[in-house]
């Protein structure tokens, strides 16, 4: 028997060793590493740059990345405001590379709504004229609704194309309302339209695009009809940047100067004449603009808890302190109010007959005094008697105006003209409440992106429909002299239904009901030109 041919049938057959292709085995050991490696790196490509078209539709599949969503105004990412010249000053000193990757990082920010930037959010603000409108379709980055390109007022050199999300159905109230010519206001305090792409042109011009983050209701100061804003439920990032395309911008910018040049220089018959007003560098208010509107909230007045009698019904007794730690302590009194109590409703107030409002506070007998001598003579004082000077007894004023609940975002308007929220005395939303010596850093410094009310006491020079000019009222010298600050006249606004104070009366106001500023113009013979508006009922 051969027991080579047939050694594993017997039990003392040896079995034959094979040999390990360890060289194999690294083969494949490192294709997995590299498989590994890749997908790792793939992984961080797509997840790190959503902005890229391809990594956006497989985020998409995944459900790895949410929709824009609507942010509030006062729950807004942390951003900075600039003007059509820092904006141009900003990206027109990039780099071809730092350019690049700027608009990278601002899709990007655009598209995670917002989470993980690095910095502050780029706001725009200033005054802004369209145009033209299109409406948005499948082939765009945004598929629905509506874009205009519009150019910059103060400074020529920035353009801006302006991105109107909405549902199909609201495009043909868009379309109605976005002409040629409609001015766009964009105001620090009120809008947030954040650049989420830039283009540099060859000409050295540079375009932003911008879109609303709060998405909200607009319409024209002249005119009648709103239409509401949505966010996108997705985005078409194949469609590429911009939105209008090198030949659509030229003829838009084509139409435009055919429509300046049929139109005109538009003049503002809705600006006040003032008399001896010598017109600032800054271009007239439009005739009719774009504005955000929102439904106005009432204002909720705090509980007050009452507290009852002894003896009566819903009485609550005060508990006595036992032990001898106690003896000879008075018993504790129950609270009116589980609020707490903040400065500005520490003021009392009295509503005036007229629209002026003392700066001091008199006293009950002080106060039947003056409603005996305004019962008598007809037309009112311009300034308090001595006695009633005297009695009078002064208010301390805070260095801001607090609110008891803060009502921020509910304005119904947020240009001048037309009709905004007006708020009770002593309850505006937060904000900065400075004199009139104060105003001069504001010409210099802006307003920083807060709210700024006027306090102090005024001469009315002018007064028409809906404006009033005023001044601060000093001494004969400071007036004729310009002693101390420097001139100053205040343009007010009030809304619709009221009544301007007449010419040459006194308008008084203090921390429960100032003015709110809008802005200051600082003109080159050191004249403040400032414009507020009337928001106390």
């Amino acid at each position: 028997m051969d027991y080579g041919l047939y050694r594993y049938d017997e039990p003392y057959a040896r079995p034959v060793r094979r040999r390990i292709n360890y060289f194999a085995w690294t083969v494949a050991i490192l294709l997995l590493t590299g498989f590994a490696f890749a997908a790792w790196l793939g992984s961080f490509y797509i997840f790190s740059q959503p902005e890229r078209p391809d990594s956006y539709r497989i985020l998409q599949k995944l459900h790895k990345i949410e929709p824009p969503k609507r942010f509030e105004l006062t729950a807004a990412p942390p951003g900075e405001f600039l003007s059509a010249k820092q904006l141009y000053d900003r990206y027109n000193a990039m780099g071809s590379a730092e350019f690049a990757k700027t608009n990278a990082e601002l899709a990007r920010n655009y598209i995670r709504n917002f989470q993980q930037v690095r910095g502050l959010i780029q706001y725009v603000v200033g005054r802004y004229v369209i145009e033209e409108a299109r409406d948005l379709s499948s082939s765009d980055i945004f598929t629905s609704g509506m874009v205009a390109l519009t150019d910059s007022v103060e400074n020529p050199e920035l353009l801006m194309e302006h991105v109107y999300p909405a549902e199909p159905p609201a495009v043909p109230m868009i379309r109605q309302t976005l002409t040629t010519g409609l001015e766009l206001k964009m105001d620090r305090a009120h809008d947030l339209s954040a650049v989420i792409h830039v283009e540099r042109f060859n000409d050295g011009r540079v375009m932003v695009t911008a879109v609303p983050l709060l998405y909200g209701t607009y319409t024209v100061m002249r005119g009648t009809g709103t239409f509401s804003l949505e966010p996108p439920l997705s985005l078409n990032l194949e469609a590429g940047w911009p939105l209008f395309k090198e030949q659509s911008r030229l003829r838009a910018e084509m139409h435009f100067t055919q429509f300046k040049q049929s139109h005109g220089q538009p003049q503002a018959p809705s600006q006040v004449a003032i008399p001896g007003f010598a017109p600032s560098g800054s271009p007239p208010p439009a005739e009719n603009q774009l504005i955000r509107v929102e439904a106005a909230k009432p204002v909720e007045t705090p509980p007050v808890v009452q507290v009852g009698k002894k003896g009566k019904p819903g009485a609550k007794p005060t508990p006595t302190p036992k032990g001898k730690l106690a003896k000879g302590k008075p018993t504790p009194k129950a609270s009116a109010s589980a609020s707490p109590v903040t400065v500005a409703e520490n003021v009392p107030y009295s509503p005036p007959p007229t629209s002026s409002m003392p700066v001091t506070q008199a006293s009950p007998a002080t106060q039947k005094l003056a409603a005996g001598k305004n019962a008598a003579t007809s037309a009112p004082a311009p300034a308090q008697s001595a006695p009633e000077a005297a009695m009078a007894q002064a208010v301390p004023t805070p260095g801001r105006a607090q609110p008891v609940a803060p009502d921020m975002g509910t304005l119904a308007s947020t240009t001048g003209g037309g009709t905004w929220k007006t708020f009770p005395a002593g309850r505006m939303p937060l904000g900065r409440l400075i004199g009139t010596s104060d105003l001069k850093e504001i010409a210099n410094q802006g307003t920083g992106g807060e709210r700024i009310y006027l306090k102090g006491q005024f001469v009315v020079n002018f007064s028409d429909a809906n404006r009033a000019v005023l001044r601060p009222r000093g001494n004969l010298t400071d007036s004729v002299l310009h002693f101390g600050s420097a001139p100053t006249r205040i343009i007010v606004e009030f809304p619709a239904g009221y009544t301007p104070p007449s010419q040459g009366s006194t308008v008084n106001r203090d921390e429960a009901r100032p003015l709110e500023i809008t802005q200051v113009q600082k003109q080159e013979d050191g004249q403040l030109n400032v414009f507020a508006r009337e928001i106390m009922q």
